[in-house]
């Protein structure tokens, strides 16, 4: 795919909304309209998250946990309108940061961002782990630690692999966002024509009708809620889902006529992924030759393909799901240095002079692609004896990202509220008359999904041997001290240098400010 250079006067438009922030602009801009929109679904990756965590949403709940993927759509595309006008007004780098810095205040803005950047590198040593859902199904020879039975056999490998598909991140991230949007785009095409291909395959193998989503299988009877403490618990596979969309606009200052595009992309890349992900999840269930055993809620929809396209077709739909975990991870990583690059401009992270460098040559912060890679594959290293690796680092990260969201989503209600909030003019994206009670609607299901992923369950956090009482309050206890730990060090220390650096301010009229050297906003 090719991109036409833009003209200086296009440049000069594209860059206007960076002269709010005072931030000179200094990205390549190179990203057309199916870039923008790669950025946001590779992220969701409908084949990554569904063929990542079936197993558990049909663990958890049976066949009727299906009814939590149109629940979550609901609540994620009332946030993703939110994020979408926002995105109209304000395509910049680091969206979340400076979303939350611009309608709330500059220490909200930290906050979110800080919790948005760890959950980002936790999120890509989560996905990373999805190789070991689909390697091994493939081939044996991709086991390459034991038989796949020992206690540890399963994590160690899933490490191995995950540690493989994190430098691979890293080095493509390192080189620019030019080579990274031309693999992410090949990415997301082919995970685009495999999802509709794996639709009409699963369709045309119905075995059952679509009623199969009003079976439980039993799953409420150990809830004191019954089935809906079992709904509750599979739900979070959906949730876990459909997040990232702002990724669109993140990579605002690297794309043309970002303030229009950036809005269509978060809307284009949240519908798709719901209609093609629920689509493959329902005809999923009414395919399958049976539903009984325990192959659903182990081996998930890596079986049910092997299972009903047979294991020469089943086994190269597998190799399109690897791409869609390997574009997935690159999403997430290059969404996570745009994060941090934002953040380190204005003096917000430890080292944010070097962080913030631009690279002359490849155009992008090629320091920020190292640290966080080696962050990342510090989190596999630390995890690599635990069995239960899967759904306890995945859920950490969830449960800050949606923190993360709600710094947005919460102040932005406060500032309509208080008749502060201005949409971007001259046609583009707004909610119009339907702002308020769309935004009421975001706010009150990032609370109540972020308290669901938080609550400490056996069932979410630590459902086999061995028991820990750590592992059961691990969400709580790492968000709490990553937020609580990270604010106090902002407040004591950080905060008191926060400024754009000289070296990244729109105009530098002080002559006696030496490179580096913070301002204060």
């Amino acid at each position: 795919m090719t991109t036409t250079e833009p003209s200086s006067g296009s440049h000069h438009h594209d860059d206007t909304e960076l002269a709010e922030f005072g931030y000179r602009p200094e990205l390549k801009r190179t990203l057309g309209n199916f870039h923008t929109f790669a950025a946001g679904i590779s992220y969701i990756s409908i084949l990554t998250g569904t063929f990542q965590l079936f197993y558990f949403g049909y663990g958890s709940g049976g066949p009727a946990y299906w009814w939590s993927w149109p629940m979550v759509f609901l609540g994620q595309f009332a946030v993703a309108l939110c994020f979408a006008e926002l995105a109209a007004r304000h395509p910049v780098a680091g969206s979340v940061y400076n979303w939350s810095k611009k309608i709330g205040n500059r220490h909200l803005g930290w906050l979110a961002g800080w919790m948005m950047l760890i959950a980002s590198i936790v999120s890509i040593a989560a996905v990373a782990l999805a190789y070991q859902l689909t390697l091994p199904q493939i081939s044996s020879t991709f086991q390459f630690v034991g038989d796949g039975t020992g206690t540890y056999d399963v994590a160690t490998n899933a490490v191995i692999l995950a540690a493989v598909l994190i430098l691979f991140t890293t080095l493509v991230n390192a080189f620019g966002v030019r080579l990274m949007a031309t693999i992410n785009a090949a990415g997301v095409f082919i995970e685009l024509i495999a999802s509709v291909v794996l639709v009409i395959a699963f369709a045309v193998h119905i075995t059952r009708g679509p009623g199969v989503v009003l079976q439980t299988n039993g799953t409420g009877s150990g809830h004191g809620a019954g089935y809906l403490g079992a709904f509750l618990v599979a739900s979070l596979a959906s949730a876990y889902v459909m997040y990232g969309f702002d990724t669109a606009a993140s990579l605002g200052e690297e794309s043309l006529d970002p303030s229009r595009n950036a809005p269509r992309a978060i809307v284009r890349a949240v519908v798709a992924s719901f209609v093609l992900g629920g689509l493959v999840l329902l005809l999923a269930l009414m395919s399958v030759s049976s539903l009984k055993g325990d192959k659903l809620s182990t081996d998930g929809l890596q079986y049910v393909v092997l299972d009903v396209l047979g294991p020469t077709a089943g086994k190269a739909m597998l190799w399109c799901v690897l791409i869609a975990v390997t574009v997935c991870a690159l999403a997430v990583h290059t969404a996570a240095i745009r994060l941090a690059f934002a953040m380190a401009r204005d003096n917000n992270l430890p080292g944010s002079a070097l962080l913030a460098r631009v690279s002359p040559r490849f155009r992008t912060p090629v320091l920020p692609a190292v640290l966080i890679g080696v962050l990342a594959l510090a989190i596999l290293v630390v995890n690599i004896r635990q069995p239960q690796i899967f759904t306890v680092v995945t859920s950490i990260g969830i449960v800050m990202i949606y923190l993360a969201y709600l710094g947005v989503t919460a102040p932005m209600l406060v500032a309509r509220l208080r008749g502060r909030w201005q949409p971007a003019g001259d046609g583009k994206f707004s909610l119009g008359r339907w702002g308020l009670f769309v935004n009421v609607v975001a706010v009150v299901w990032g609370a109540g999904m972020t308290l669901n992923l938080l609550w400490p369950r056996a069932a979410v956090y630590n459902a086999t041997a061995p028991y820990h009482w750590y592992l059961r309050w691990g969400a709580v206890l790492f968000v709490a001290v990553i937020a609580g730990g990270g604010f106090a060090y902002y407040w004591f220390v950080q905060r008191h240098r926060t400024g754009v650096l000289a070296g990244h301010r729109l105009e530098e009229t002080a002559p006696d400010t030496t490179p580096g050297t913070p301002v204060a906003d």
